[in-house]
């Protein structure tokens, strides 16, 4: 698939006048940005794949950002991430309240290894957990009560009012670790018992069958004050060594506020979000065309640069 020539020119004006084969990195949202689902089955396209390599290859760190938590990202394609990368990869989990490494153990096993974490407060869960108290004096029963420990081998736990419905909250909602349906006050005390990165809280309705990392309302998700995907990702850049102004950042939905905290922001996809890179910003159409566009990238970079491996990046008015 052939990038426009706007996108390759907008690519080769970032490469050349910013400093991103130097001190810029790739940050990426995940689903319908990085990765594809199609028939109920999620993968990360060739293309991406084959311009993550490029990109690994020439020594550009990749960060992923995402709604999602640390198992959900190690059980879908944590494998295939790995191999891709050859070596621990680097996730800001959670709408930006937990940030560490997907990598392997001593045994070979997929972990995760947390550089910081940003539960929410005691204060912030009693706000949550009245918003469903009012809803279920509305008499609202299809509600659902998403929770991310901090431990991240706890996974995600869902809660629902209703006991017989158990049975379907765990069919329709796989990626949970469990299911609940335990009383108000015991709800309660398990939330405080933990710490709690994000909730999720949904009323549940029958059209609606996407898991609870793919919805993209922001008014649904709680992380504490302050902390989203743009913040977890100036604590990443920080970690890590990278300059946000030379770095390009992938999203697809009004979540991915990173975008605008980064050089070059590309979106991907038909919707039309505000925010901007703070260079330039471009669109392509899926996650097949931004690999493409990340191969791009890889190719620059090596343009960019001599046999010394020293990066001949001209600044801006030279």
């Amino acid at each position: 698939m052939a990038l426009s020539p706007e996108v390759e020119q907008a690519l080769k004006e970032f490469a050349v006048l910013s400093r991103f084969t130097v001190s810029g990195g790739v940050v990426m949202d995940l689903d319908g940005t990085a990765v594809h689902e199609e028939d109920g089955r999620t993968f990360i396209p060739p293309p991406v794949e084959f311009g993550l390599k490029a990109l690994y290859d020439r020594g550009r760190p990749v960060v992923l950002n995402s709604l999602r938590f640390p198992l959900s990202v190690m059980r879908t394609f944590g494998k295939e991430w790995l191999a891709i990368s050859g070596s621990p990869i680097p996730i800001i989990s959670m709408n930006g309240s937990q940030i560490g490494y997907v990598d392997r153990d001593a045994k070979g096993e997929l972990c995760f290894d947390e550089i910081t974490a940003f539960p929410l407060t005691a204060n912030e869960i009693d706000a949550v957990f009245a918003g469903v108290e009012a809803l279920l004096d509305d008499d609202i029963r299809d509600v659902l009560l998403f929770y991310y420990p901090r431990d991240w081998r706890m996974g995600e736990i869902i809660w629902t009012p209703v006991a017989e419905k158990v049975d379907y909250v765990k069919e329709k909602y796989s990626s949970a670790s469990s299911v609940t349906a335990v009383t108000l006050e015991k709800l309660q005390e398990q939330l405080h018992s933990e710490e709690i990165c994000m909730i999720f809280l949904l009323v549940d309705r029958p059209a609606d069958d996407l898991m609870a990392y793919q919805h993209s309302k922001p008014s649904s998700f709680f992380t504490t004050k302050g902390v989203d995907k743009l913040t977890g990702m100036q604590v990443a850049a920080e970690q890590l060594e990278f300059e946000l102004a030379d770095s390009v950042g992938a999203g697809d939905t009004p979540m991915d506020s990173f975008l605008s905290g980064v050089g070059l922001s590309v979106h991907v996809g038909p919707i039309n979000l505000d925010f901007r890179g703070l260079r330039n910003t471009i669109r392509v159409k899926n996650s097949f065309e931004l690999g493409d566009v990340l191969f791009s990238l890889a190719g620059l970079q090596e343009a960019l640069t001599d046999d010394n491996e020293k990066p001949l990046v001209r600044e801006q008015g030279q």
